[in-house]
Order: C-alpha cells, then structure tokens, then sequence
C-alpha cells in the first residue's frame, strides 16, 4: 500500500486522515487494516510501542461501527488512564467527520458518576482501564453484553500490572460472537494464554523481529561508577540543550532524590511516581505533554502506557530488572520517522544485564565515553551563538527601546558586547566545567588507582566550614591563583575550622608561594604541607597490637594462674550468694 486511500475507507475517514497528515500507513497498519475491514477473525498483531497500532484498530472499528444502535459495540482495554484518554481522544480524531459516533473514555481517579451520566446518553465506542471498566460493568452501568469488537491493548502492560484477574472477568462476560483484536509489543507466556483461552483462529501479524528495538533509535551506554551516575546524567542533559525525555529510576525513592537534585540544580524537571495524586499526575503530565518540563523522571510502572510524541532522549538511570522492560522503555523516542536516542548510565555490575538487553534487543548497544567539560562548553556556546543567529527580531515591539539601548552601550566596542552577551548565559558553564574530572571507567582500573597514578601532595589550610568555604570556592580559589599552570587537584576535606587539600605534587611550591598569605574573604590564610608523621626509615607508623606470643613464657603462666586463681574467686562468690539466700528462705 502507497498511501491510505487505497484502503477502502469511508471518505470521511480518509479526510479527517488527511488533515492529521498521514500519508503513508506505518507496517503494522498496511498489515492490519485490510484485514479488519474485510474479515472477522481473530488478530494478534505483535508491534513496538509508537508504530501506529491505534489507528491499525480504530479506522476499521470506525467504519464497522453501526451508527444507528446506540450502545456499546466496541471495547478498548488500556494499561493506563493516560493511553485510555489518548487512544479516546485519536478515535475522535480520526471520526471528526462521521456523524453522531461517539467515543467515552472511563478510568480510574475521576469522577465515576461523570462517567456513567456520558454512558447513559449513549456511545459506540468505550475505552477504558480493566479496573474502571470491571467497576462499571458489576454496577451495570456499562453494557458489555453486545460488544462486537474487543480491543486489547499493551496487552503485555496490563498483565504486568496486575490485571490478569480483570481481564478475565471482563473477557468472561463479553459475549462469545465477537472479534478479539490483541496488541502487544511482546509475547509472555501469559498473554499467550489469554490468548489461546479468548481468541478463536487468530492471524498473527508481526511486525519486524519481535522484541527488537526500532531502527531509529541509536542505543549507547555510559560506563561510570555507581556514585557518579547523577554527575553523568547532568552532562549527558548539558550536551544536549534541546533535550525533551524521560529519565528512568528503578525505584521510587530514586525517582524523588534524582527529581529534586535535577530541580536543585536548576533543570526543568519533575518526578512522575506511584506516592503521587491523580491531580498532581495530571499536572505533571500535562506540564510534561507541553514542554514546560524537559526532563521527567520516573519509574517503570508510573510511566506504563504513557504516549508523549517527540521524544529526543530516554534515558536509563538505572537497568530495568527485566529485558523486555528496556525495549518499552526506549521505544518511546524514535517515533513517526524522528531519531532519538536511548541512553544507559551504567556501573560495573551491571555490565553482565547490558549483554543480555543486546541478546533480546538483537542488537549491540555502543558504549560512549561521558562527555568532558570542555566539551561541554563548547557544544553550550556553539548553541548559544546559533540561537542568536536564528532569533527573529521584532523591531516594532522593541523598537522604541533601541535608542536607549544603544545610547547606555556607545562606549563599549563591538567585541566588548559579544564577550559579555556570552559571559552571561556562558558562565555558570565555565565555572561549574572548570577542571572538571573523568567520569569514564577505565577497565581494569579504578578511580582511586587512576588517581594514584600521579603524584599529589597534601596541603593543611586555616579556613573550613564556618568561614564558608566549600569545595567549589576552594577549587575556583586555587585555579585562579595558579592560573597559568596545568596541574591536577584531588582529594579535598572541609572540616569546622581548617581543612586538607591535595594538589599535583609539580605544583607544590607555586601553591606555597602564591596562596599561604593570600587572602580569602577577609581572612589571611596559613597554608601548609601537611605530612604524616614516619618512623626512621620513611614507613608509616602503626600501633602494634600485643599478642600472647610476645610475653615471656614465665609471664605468660604468670598470668594464666591470675586468671585462673579469678576464676576460683567468682564461683566462691556465687556459692556463697547461694548459700545466704537458702538460710534466708529457711528462716521463713
């Protein structure tokens, strides 16, 4: 099929398919909707999430659906409320132009009585969650008993969220002259059941290599260790100015702490997670579906069903427990033809999973090297000055401030400007990326051995805590005084009153000339080598614990009969304590 009017569709299915600009029908719905509109057997069709499944089932059940009977015909079962109302809101779309069908969405964490009053003034078609759909079935407000055509959608979805015990009351009480339409990304063994249990002669239509990634999305990890994966997120969010994804935590908790650091540091994000409201995830997701947020961080269960278009980035805060889960989760970019980009923040330990999400996916993931700061800085001023280039001047609203303007800035020249245009969005940058370490793991080779490979040398410094003085202003402090060299800084401890310093051992005598003395927020700083104290020949000194075998042997059985002649003593104590106490119960 070239295009979507060789479907022997309605005209006004096909206009209002027009207008929503598709042109040419996605693979799962070149196999799908010929055989919808023309047959009544049963179809598993085996598709990734983002490849157009629910236009494959809508514009068939549209053009079946018998205007004239205003009941229930057609039931569509959905994860979440979040695909319930999307699915809800593109049947709509897609039947703008056909009269008088109408379309309800019922879920969960909304008012139910709204939802029965808009089922009794009649509808064609429901989609809903299981839970809301069982709920209003047993209240016998929803008829199920004349459903013609039964939709399952992220069938896998469902059952893993629990809702096998739903389905099968649901399924149970549809009648049995119906067509089963089942859509899944994958195929457990228990959306098999379901279907061999509910589905009669069913026509399997694959699409693509099953549990295979699509081919716009290009998957690439990061190596680190596990205490610097937020440091990486940050850079991977820094080198990309543009980003609109969703950061993946495997548990609530980190969902929050990741969320409220993201915040903390000044990103557009926010958590999406199961401790939330119904309002506050509506808020959320809407905040999110309109890009006032550009980064949202959840977990795997809180983002079930969710179906945001555009997607640049997915990114893997921590593996999924389950190989599967990786493929949903990454099949959420890469849409309708667009690139996208699913990356994994992964430490040492999880090396072993990242094999076995290649074996499912069918393909290698590319490890990446976790980009520098200067490399950051760069690509954030390079994007900056495009920017400028692209703004489009509205000389009619800023105008009558132009003479103003250009009156305060007449003594600065040109280049001068520039400079101080850039320093302003650019130095926060500068000073954050500023010596900023290596956050790759090398393999074979820990941080710590990396940092041994040079030699540094400790410093004692007069300043800490209460003066206000933090790793970063001793950092910025250090590299401004000794900003001709290159050199390396390590290992910084801030205590109350004083703290310890190292530096690259190259530069140990600059640091004693141009800081000790010096001055730091109005106090004079005393800097010193801080040496540990050696025995006579260079060793560290240690405590020597005593052991037996250093005493004499006449001391040691000296000591042996002390002890024993202690132990003689305690049990004549006892025998006495003993013996007074059955005289006392004697007396009485």
């Amino acid at each position: 099929m070239s295009n979507f009017s060789d479907f022997q569709l309605k005209e006004e299915i096909l206009r209002a398919v027009e207008e929503m600009g598709f042109e040419t029908p996605t693979p799962i719905q070149e196999k799908a909707i010929p055989h919808l509109l023309q047959e009544s057997r049963d179809v598993i069709g085996l598709a990734q999430t983002g490849t157009g499944k629910t236009a494959a089932f809508g514009l068939p059940v549209i053009q079946r659906t018998v205007l004239e009977n205003k009941y229930p015909q057609t039931l569509v079962l959905a994860p979440t409320r979040e695909l319930a109302v999307q699915i809800a809101k593109d049947i709509q779309h897609y039947a703008k132009y056909v009269k008088s069908l109408s379309v309800t969405a019922v879920y969960g964490g909304a008012n139910i009585e709204m939802q029965i009053k808009d089922l009794k003034k009649g509808t064609h078609i429901v989609v809903g969650t299981p839970g809301r759909v069982l709920d209003l079935s047993k209240r016998r407000k929803l008829d199920l008993s004349k459903i013609r055509f039964l939709v399952l959608d992220e069938a896998d979805e469902m059952l893993n969220m629990g809702f096998k015990e739903e389905l099968n009351d649901i399924l149970a009480h549809t009648p049995d002259e119906k067509q089963v339409l089942l859509f899944s990304a994958t195929m457990p063994n228990e959306v098999a059941r379901i279907a061999k249990k509910y589905m009669r002669d069913a026509i399997t239509l694959e699409v693509g290599k099953r549990n295979q990634g699509t081919a716009n999305v290009e998957h690439t990890f990061y190596s680190v260790h596990a205490r610097d994966k937020y440091k990486a997120l940050k850079r991977i969010a820094d080198m990309a100015p543009d980003i609109y994804g969703i950061v993946f935590c495997r548990t609530r908790r980190e969902t929050r702490e990741v969320a409220e650091k993201l915040i903390a540091d000044h990103y557009n994000a926010d958590a999406l997670h199961g401790d939330l409201s119904q309002n506050q995830r509506d808020l959320v997701m809407h905040r999110f579906r309109v890009k006032n947020i550009q980064l949202l961080v959840a977990t795997d269960v809180a983002a079930r069903g969710l179906d945001v278009d555009n997607l640049t980035h997915v990114i893997n805060y921590s593996l999924p427990d389950e190989e599967e889960a990786y493929i949903h989760r990454t099949g959420r970019t890469g849409r309708a033809g667009k690139k996208g980009k699913a990356v994994s923040i992964v430490h040492q330990k999880e090396i072993g999973k990242l094999r076995r999400i290649e074996k499912k996916l069918g393909q290698p993931i590319k490890k990446e090297l976790v980009p520098g700061g200067k490399e950051i800085c760069e690509k954030r001023l390079f994007n900056l000055i495009d920017t400028m280039e692209r703004v489009e001047v509205n000389e009619a609203q800023i105008g009558e401030y132009l003479p103003v303007i250009f009156k305060k800035l007449e003594w600065l020249s040109k280049e001068d400007i520039i400079k101080r245009f850039v320093s302003i969005e650019f130095n926060r940058f500068l000073e954050y990326y500023q010596d900023a370490e290596d956050l790759n793991v090398t393999r074979g080779a820990s941080r710590e051995e990396s940092r041994r490979a040079k030699e540094y040398t400790r410093f004692f410094i007069n300043v800490g805590k209460k003066d206000g003085l933090r790793a970063a202003s001793l950092i910025s402090f250090i590299n401004r005084k000794l900003e001709d060299l290159k050199f390396s800084i390590g290992k910084i401890d801030i205590l109350r009153n004083f703290s310890f310093f190292e530096v690259e051992s190259t530069v140990t005598e600059e640091v004693l000339q141009h800081i000790d003395g010096a001055m730091f927020d109005k106090v004079r700083l005393s800097v010193e080598v801080a040496n540990e104290k050696k025995g006579a020949d260079g060793s560290r000194k240690r405590k020597k614990k005593k052991d037996k075998d250093s005493f004499e042997p006449a001391d040691y059985h000296k000591r042996k009969l002390k002890k024993k002649a202690k132990k003689e003593t305690s049990k004549e104590r006892k025998k006495k304590r003993a013996l007074k106490e059955k005289k006392g119960k004697d007396k009485y």
